[in-house]
């Protein structure tokens, strides 16, 4: 999708310089996708506790031992 939008030049240049990107719409499109998954991972680290049907770390760690 092609979208115009004012981005403040220094602000560019620093997602270049962390992405290594190429080129400035490279820079972006990682930047949003980069926004993107860790909105997911904090969406999906708020669901930590809520499964009741899973297993705790400590049985986790009692079934690998007795492999």
């Amino acid at each position: 999708m092609k979208t115009t939008i004012d981005l403040p030049e220094n602000e560019i240049v620093e997602v270049m310089k962390h992405t290594r990107a190429k080129t400035k719409t490279e820079a972006v499109n990682l930047a949003v996708a980069d926004f993107n998954r860790r909105q997911r991972l904090a969406r999906l680290a708020g669901q930590m506790g809520t499964f009741k049907d899973l297993m705790t770390r400590e049985e986790l760690r009692r079934m690998r031992e007795s492999d």
